[in-house]
């Protein structure tokens, strides 16, 4: 029980100081002391109830006993994160991110493939990675390149659909005006078209952050090499060591985060003119 009051007591106190910081005038430190107190008191109330109640660390370990088994085996973690994401996750999306944005262009020059290619690609984006995912391991086989091809899958079409809507949102003066000055398609695109289209492209791309490292994952569970996150994950809870699946959950959330922080910190120096990146 006093881990249960101390944990009260620490989010009593963290709740106050969320409404101060919150009552000032937005700044750095306010955008990261918020959150970060905020995932504080998550962990904290995590441990004080699993220690509290006296819950199974088979059922639900502690974020202490996480902690020690991260550190423990780093190199095992650092293993199945380049297996799984270096490898799996960040070549399947650059090639999947690079094809969708040629088959953009293409689509945006041909009305032919605008109807009949985008209403195919909702559909294959709708299917579901458990039923494409064994598909792609027969094809290409258990190792890296089965669950790049699942990635590729994955961020094609979410990319597709946003660059092509990109390049169309220049209005039609904008597009005559271009067309009076005798300018050509491919200068008419990186003046006009392809600036217009970015801050639609950087959505496609951040969205398809978290899609590469769930397609990756999901794959792995579906035959891998001994290595990689998702194999170590399905492995982990067969043997009941939730610790460990718990490790890997949180490098997955830490590789996650940085790739799509990246990509938008990339946004924020591309596209720093769009209304949305200003203030």
């Amino acid at each position: 029980m006093i881990w249960i009051v101390f944990v009260l007591v620490f989010w009593i106190a963290a709740w106050w100081v969320n409404i101060i910081l919150t009552a000032q005038k937005p700044n750095r430190l306010n955008a990261f002391a918020v959150p970060a107190l905020f995932g504080i008191t998550l962990l904290l109330l995590w441990e004080g109830i699993v220690r509290g109640f006296g819950i199974s660390p088979v059922l639900l370990p502690p974020p202490s006993a996480i902690a020690v088994t991260f550190s423990q085996n780093l190199p095992i973690l650092w293993e199945d994160f380049f297996q799984t994401f270096v490898k799996g996750a960040l070549s399947g999306y650059i090639i999947g991110c690079g094809a969708a944005f040629l088959v953009a262009v293409a689509v945006d020059r041909s009305p032919f493939l605008q109807r009949g290619l985008l209403p195919v690609g909702n559909f294959v984006a709708a299917l579901p990675i458990i039923g494409l995912a064994p598909i792609m391991v027969m094809w290409f086989g258990f190792d890296w390149q089965s669950k790049a091809a699942v990635v590729v899958a994955m961020v094609f079409f979410p990319v597709l659909v946003n660059t092509v809507q990109g390049l169309q949102a220049s209005d039609a003066m904008q597009r005559d005006l271009m067309r009076t000055y005798a300018a050509s398609y491919p200068q008419a695109l990186m003046k006009l078209r392809l600036p217009a289209a970015m801050p639609f492209i950087f959505n496609g791309l951040k969205i398809a952050t978290t899609l590469a490292l769930i397609g990756a994952i999901v794959a792995e569970f579906f035959g891998s090499p001994i290595k990689g996150m998702g194999f170590r994950i399905s492995t982990e809870v067969g043997r009941l060591a939730l610790d460990m699946v718990w490790a890997e959950i949180a490098v997955a959330a830490i590789a996650g985060s940085a790739f799509y922080g990246l990509v938008a910190l990339l946004e924020k120096g591309v596209t720093f003119w769009h209304p949305s990146q200003r203030g």
